[in-house]
């Protein structure tokens, strides 16, 4: 207790020297858990986007199928599975199929994925119930905000898309655009048109056929059967999970840099103080303290400038990234093309373990650099010191 006490009068008696310690101390208790919390808080918007508007509780594709190599597509669709078909009627899985196509806006051509997918389900968020209707008339369809905006489509807007069959045949019809979605997930949207499924197996001669299938929370996850390969979350997702990875590594490096820097502020802090208190240390020595009690003590007094650095940091720390939490960080408009989903706003979340292990590794970080310059007090020669002479 009274080596805290003597640690805490030094330290306020160092005056502006110490506040200007604890105040970048703070800044990096601050900005670490910034960082992490808003990582953190993307990694789960991302993931449940992700599963709203594409991928549901899991998926089966259809062996041979790779979404990122587009020659695939053509030979990509197999017939319903019996197995399924029983959850396929009820909404629990709901089929995709997939095709290339061509579309004309405003006289020009443009390559895009064609998808069928079920005008009544529920399952995921695509607006399917658009999609009802159309027959013996143009065909309805959903685009999402990226694709109508970089083509300047409208809803009620006619375009002419052409595909090919399952015999090679190239066929053409108007497609309607029905609705326009908003969504924060790019691979869903961009270049891609979505129209019922029924009509696009007729389109392509493929009844009864798909080319992937989305299963909801309902449907059990190890239903296997020959020509379809499963894709869990952690593979669906594991892009998501590469890109965090990697931003986290970046924005640690970051704040790692802050934190040095605010840590060798403290180290050479206490080489100062034990360089103009060479005749208190010899003193305190003489009048019966041993050498590694003092080093405890300066020791402490670094400590204490993570401690003091909490407190400020929770001052200014708290309403300032409350507040981030409740209103969002706005992002750029350029990043919804980016091509991974991320929102118009990223909600941060600051779990109390990072909150946690940041005040516990900052503490330690302190307490290490202080007692370094501080262990040169164990070989101290006492009467030296009280002259004012350290080797």
């Amino acid at each position: 207790m009274l080596g805290f006490k003597l640690a805490l009068r030094n330290l306020v008696g160092a005056g502006l020297r110490t506040w200007l310690n604890v105040l970048v101390l703070s800044l990096s208790y601050v900005v670490i858990i910034y960082v992490n919390g808003m990582l953190h808080g993307w990694d789960i918007q991302a993931k449940v986007d992700m599963k709203n508007w594409e991928i549901g509780e899991g998926q089966y594709w259809c062996s041979g199928y790779d979404p990122l190599d587009p020659f695939t597509l053509q030979e990509s669709h197999c017939a319903f599975p019996q197995e399924f078909m029983p959850m396929i009627q009820s909404g629990e899985v709901v089929p995709v199929l997939v095709s290339l196509a061509s579309f004309y806006p405003e006289g020009r051509i443009q390559s895009i994925q064609l998808k069928g997918i079920p005008a009544g389900q529920d399952l995921i968020r695509i607006p399917t119930a658009s999609l009802a209707g159309g027959e013996g008339e143009a065909i309805k369809a959903v685009v999402g905000r990226r694709m109508a905006k970089s083509n300047q489509l409208k809803v009620g807007d006619l375009v002419t898309a052409r595909w090919r069959d399952r015999n090679g045949t190239f066929d053409a019809t108007d497609v309607e655009i029905a609705a326009i979605f908003s969504c924060d997930v790019p691979s869903v949207d961009m270049g891609q048109i979505w129209i019922d499924l029924d009509q696009m197996q007729r389109m392509l001669g493929m009844p009864g056929e798909a080319t992937l299938l989305i299963r909801g929370d309902k449907a059990p996850p190890d239903l296997t059967t020959a020509g379809w390969v499963e894709k869990d979350l952690k593979i669906l997702l594991a892009e998501v999970d590469e890109l965090i990875k990697t931003k986290s590594f970046a924005s640690t490096v970051m704040a790692m840099i802050l934190l040095a820097l605010a840590l060798l502020a403290v180290f050479d802090t206490q080489v100062l103080s034990i360089f103009r208190r060479q005749r208190e240390i010899g003193t305190q020595i003489a009048l019966g303290m041993t050498r590694w009690q003092v080093v405890r003590l300066f020791t402490l007094e670094g400590a204490m400038h993570a401690v003091l650095a909490a407190i400020v940091a929770a001052l200014y720390g708290i309403p300032l990234l409350a507040m981030q939490a409740r209103s969002g960080i706005p992002m750029p408009q350029s990043t919804d093309t980016m091509g991974f989903a991320i929102a118009e706003k990223i909600f941060p979340v600051y779990s109390s373990g990072l909150i946690v292990v940041t005040i516990i590794f900052i503490l330690i970080a302190a307490t290490v650099v202080s007692y370094l310059p501080a262990r040169k007090i164990s070989r101290l020669n006492p009467t030296e010191a009280i002259k004012g002479k350290i080797q």
